[in-house]
């Protein structure tokens, strides 16, 4: 049976402001100024879109989901917050966009996949796997990773943002983003569940996993809206991981 990951005090958080996802005001309102370079990265990695079937865990309010959709792949997008569900597939419909909606955690989905197995011999699989901002939410992140990694094909992607621990994560990502600047509601994260790049490297290669990138995020306060974030060689802070699933 699949380890949890879930952290049920943050999927009570969450749940409470789910109704706001695209409030570019409200609380995701440092998506939203993120979303343009998440796009980037994941265009850059990803490369042809079209038929692509991509699973993006923790879709929140689907930011992340309907850009992929209108680039023309096929989205699946799961959460454990029946708010961010429900406000997904209402602003997905309002926009004629097809995405597969589901609320579930990662290790429920792979468990239901295990059990077609069984019985089949046909798991569900993805081309690419997207799980961006959760790994510093989970309760086990070596154990997120495996579980995501049974859902991936031969030769797939699975890309990660998140946010390494170090001395300047406690003063940016914690201090300055939650009590300073006030980018995100205070309490949003814990430093010591935030994931080094060793950390999540190694995870990834017990998972089976090769990793093919990592690059940081930087954030310049000084800068407004989406041109305070840029990619970067340091991954002192916030940084991506891209990893492949090797062919048999």
């Amino acid at each position: 049976m699949a380890r949890t990951s879930r952290i049920l005090s943050e999927v009570e958080q969450f749940n409470a402001i789910g109704g706001e996802w695209w409030d570019e005001h409200g609380p995701f309102r440092p998506l939203h100024m993120l979303n343009p370079l998440r796009m980037e990265y994941l265009v850059a990695q990803i490369g042809q879109m079209k038929g692509r079937r991509i699973l993006d865990i923790a879709c929140g309010g689907g930011l992340v989901c309907e850009p992929l959709a209108r680039l023309g792949a096929q989205v699946t997008g799961i959460d454990t917050s029946a708010n961010a569900i429900a406000a997904a597939r209402a602003h997905a419909a309002a926009q004629g966009l097809e995405i597969d909606y589901r609320m579930a955690a990662l290790e429920e989905l792979e468990a239901r996949g295990e059990r077609r197995e069984a019985r089949n011999k046909n798991l569900d699989s993805y081309d690419v796997i997207t799980a961006l901002e959760i790994l510093e939410h989970v309760a086990d992140p070596a154990a997120f990773v495996a579980n995501a990694a049974r859902l991936l094909r031969p030769g797939g992607l699975i890309i990660f943002s998140t946010i390494n621990r170090t001395a300047k994560s406690l003063l940016l990502a914690k201090i300055a983003a939650e009590e300073i600047l006030r980018l995100v509601p205070r309490g949003t994260h814990e430093w010591r569940q935030f994931v080094q790049p060793a950390e999540l490297a190694a995870a990834c290669e017990a998972a089976g996993l090769t990793v093919r990138d990592i690059t940081g995020l930087q954030i310049n306060p000084l800068r407004a809206g989406a041109a305070m974030f840029a990619l970067s060689r340091d991954t002192g802070v916030n940084y991506f991981l891209t990893a492949v699933r090797e062919k048999n």
